[in-house]
């Protein structure tokens, strides 16, 4: 199956307590061929961009950054594993980790908005 992440919006659901994206984070998406990027913001997120290379199967190996309400600079990298919702939606379970910081881990959930 080939995923198409390009144009979609994502919205945090569920995520570890050492992340920062929540159900006021969204995602704009865009891809070209097998490259991602997106921009991010909400919540305790000032602004955030990120870019990945999707493989043949839609996962995303991805790496992200953005700065918070606090003014922190944040880094880490992800792997994002998409699902399809019966809406056709796209459910993407990720796990990450701070590449900056306290270096934790932990894995979260986007959702794509309807």
């Amino acid at each position: 199956m080939t995923f198409n992440y390009d144009n979609r919006r994502f919205v945090g659901v569920s995520n570890s307590e050492t992340g920062e994206v929540s159900a006021e984070t969204i995602f704009h998406y865009h891809q070209q061929d097998d490259i991602v990027w997106a921009t991010y913001a909400g919540g305790s997120i000032r602004f955030g961009s990120l870019v990945a290379k999707v493989d043949a199967d839609g996962c995303l190996d991805m790496r992200y950054q953005h700065v918070n309400v606090e003014g922190e600079l944040c880094t880490g990298t992800c792997r994002s594993t998409p699902e399809i919702l019966p809406d056709g939606r796209y459910r993407l379970h990720e796990s990450w980790q701070w590449t900056s910081g306290d270096c934790s881990s932990g894995n979260s959930i986007v959702e794509e908005l309807k």
